[in-house]
């Protein structure tokens, strides 16, 4: 290991052992209490969980204020609490690939490459939030502050953007992101493509499904949308499809469904 290397790994185990040390702010947990939805559900087993990598994420991660916006302190504990839900129980890579969070104060306009006959061309399209793979999150806070808040409204833009970045840490942007072991991409494929299928039918017949439609544009967005589901809807995923809730399940190593029941944060 270099030298330039290896000091950039020990100031990274530094930051993180000071964040680790400091106390949550009551500030923050009042504000959690407030202002997210999912954080007044949560059992008080994942809580502490929850708060440790709420530090981590914003010691380790830079947000940017674009169009105008100044990053509060409230914004950045409520974009990196509601991230965080998907690392709870699991080995902590805090999303290694996002360097930035870019944050907007409402809908952005970005280029979008769409077909064109045989060719492909760009046009403009207005985005709540993206996942540059290997690189950034964008996010639009009108969105972000609407939708923590939202009682399982199904739509939460940062756990949709945050599932695109465990999706894409192998590289692939394809629905499939890392399993505990080979053996269990097989029921994750039978599962997951099954349900897929079974929504472009229910958009064609105009049948009303648990997953948002946008679920149907690719796999890798009927897994980010299954995510907000998972969270959001637990209910009502859990009835419409066992199997791919047990998928999210295992994999998330979570039980929302549970969460109902249990006590304020």
């Amino acid at each position: 290991m270099g030298v330039l290397v290896l000091g950039v790994v020990l100031a990274r185990r530094q930051r993180r052992r000071r964040a680790l040390a400091a106390p949550f702010p009551p500030a923050w947990r009042a504000l959690l209490r407030r202002a997210v939805y999912l954080y007044q559900h949560l059992p008080d087993t994942l809580t502490e969980q929850l708060h440790n990598d709420i530090k981590l994420f914003l010691a380790e991660k830079t947000f940017e204020g674009c169009g105008g916006l100044t990053v509060t302190e409230e914004m950045k504990v409520i974009i990196a609490a509601e991230a965080c839900l998907l690392l709870l129980n699991r080995p902590v890579r805090m999303f290694p690939h996002a360097r930035s969070i870019l944050v907007y104060p409402h809908p952005y306009v970005a280029e979008a490459v769409v077909p064109l006959g045989t060719q492909y061309t760009t046009q403009p399209s207005v985005r709540a939030g993206e996942s540059w793979q290997g690189g950034d999150v964008v996010l639009a806070w009108d969105y972000v502050a609407r939708e923590a808040a939202s009682p399982a409204d199904g739509q939460n833009v940062v756990l949709h953007e945050f599932a695109h970045q465990l999706d894409q840490e192998d590289g692939h942007a394809n629905g499939a992101p890392r399993l505990a072991s080979r053996s269990r991409y097989a029921a994750w494929a039978q599962a997951f493509s099954a349900e897929y299928e079974q929504l472009l039918q229910d958009i064609a017949q105009q049948r009303p499904h648990v997953l948002d439609e946008y679920g149907a544009t690719n796999p890798a967005e009927f897994f980010a949308v299954a995510t907000e589901a998972f969270f959001e809807r637990p209910d009502a995923l859990h009835q419409r499809d066992p199997r791919l809730y047990e998928q999210l399940q295992q994999y998330y190593q979570l039980d929302p469904v549970a969460w109902r029941a249990a006590p304020m944060a």
